[in-house]
């Protein structure tokens, strides 16, 4: 259906377990899902890849996420992101889409929410799931 459009997702979490288990359910949307486990990799993988968009654990820099989604926003304006995350909490949030995520999917919720949210997000929908 959208991998016509779509060629591929860049995944960026610390955990490598959590990463597979998401690549599988994305491969079926998306030509290629490439896995990276740090911001240097998230920033220089985003700018030579045809993404679709980046789906980030929001601690992927150990507490400082929110300063990780300006910066990726500042080198990479165009490109749709989606965060994850375990925080529970509305003002984390709040904060991620201020800052200039296009959604936002509890951890908890990635079996049910992921793909719809990456597929919503990749067209450019704004996506909030907690």
């Amino acid at each position: 259906m959208l991998k016509e459009n779509i060629r591929c997702v860049l995944l960026a979490d610390l955990h490598h377990g959590l990463m597979e288990g998401m690549r599988g359910p994305l491969e079926t949307t998306f030509e290629a899902v490439v896995m990276i486990a740090d911001e240097v990799s998230l920033l220089e993988s985003a700018s030579r890849l045809p993404l679709a968009l980046a789906v980030v654990d929001l601690s992927l820099t150990h507490g400082d996420g929110i300063g990780m989604i300006r910066r990726f926003r500042a080198h990479l304006p165009k490109t749709k992101m989606i965060v994850i995350s375990v925080l529970d909490e509305p003002s984390v949030c709040k904060s991620a889409l201020e800052a200039g995520t296009n959604g936002f999917v509890l951890k908890r919720a990635i079996a049910t929410d992921l793909l719809c949210g990456c597929r919503r997000g990749a067209c450019g929908a704004m996506l909030r799931v907690a």
